[in-house]
């Protein structure tokens, strides 16, 4: 159960989806606040400073992308877009400005309650990798640069470090491709992906028990990748 403390604002123009969201929401202890277009939904985010936004992209009056922009003016606050749009460039935009995550439609609500906790974690503690990354049988400390499996000891570049870090500061969210090759090789790489394609692919023959069917480090088609670590106990 989460605290009743956690505001959400749920800003969708559907009203079947914004009453299955807030008695899913509300069952889980959140406190939800409701807007129907981008015009309220500025209003309600401005008057009560959520702790989180779950955004749909298709607002009868605005882009979702026109929100995220408003929001990220004056917070930081966590924003996860809920979309059915299969436009890649779409998520793209809205993961550019600002967006911390997004969720398809239609989506699981699993999934989804996941993806808010781990925002909210992120906000929480938005600098730490200190913790050790779980992925199955492996186990990775980023700050002191060692890896274990089942095998023993796993050998990482600092390439690869910095890849896993970058991927590990978005705690279980999407991170664009640009995102990663500004954070890892920086701002003159962002037009290069096959750097990215090559060291991911070096990372799962490192990590995944099968490469070709990845559990940790997941492709968003089109967008980027997410690091998807086991929950610590």
């Amino acid at each position: 159960m989460t605290t009743a403390a956690h505001a959400v604002l749920v800003i969708d123009d559907e009203p079947q989806l914004r009453r299955l969201l807030h008695a899913t929401l509300a069952a889980e202890g959140f406190r939800v606040i409701e807007a129907e277009d981008a015009r309220r939904g500025l209003i309600e985010a401005a008057s009560h400073k959520p702790d989180l936004v779950i955004l749909d992209l298709g607002l009868p009056d605005a882009e979702g992308h026109t929100v995220v922009r408003g929001i990220r003016e004056w917070s930081s606050l966590p924003i996860v877009v809920l979309s059915a749009r299969v436009d890649e460039q779409q998520k793209i935009a809205a993961l550019d400005a600002g967006a911390d995550d997004y969720v398809t439609k239609p989506f699981a609500v699993g999934e989804l309650l996941a993806r808010v906790r781990a925002a909210l974690r992120r906000a929480a503690r938005p600098a730490d990798i200190a913790r050790p990354l779980q992925l199955g049988r492996v186990t990775i400390n980023l700050t002191q640069r060692t890896a274990t499996g089942p095998d023993g000891a796993i050998h990482f570049t600092p390439l690869e470090y910095r890849l896993l870090a970058a991927l590990a500061r978005y705690d279980g969210a999407v991170a664009t491709q640009r995102q990663l090759l500004k954070e890892v090789w920086g701002p003159d790489r962002v037009d290069q992906p096959h750097y990215l394609r090559i060291y991911m692919k070096q990372l799962r023959e490192k990590i995944e028990p099968d490469p070709t069917q990845p559990r940790f480090l997941k492709t968003e088609i089109g967008v980027g990748y997410r690091l998807v670590a086991d929950e610590p106990t």
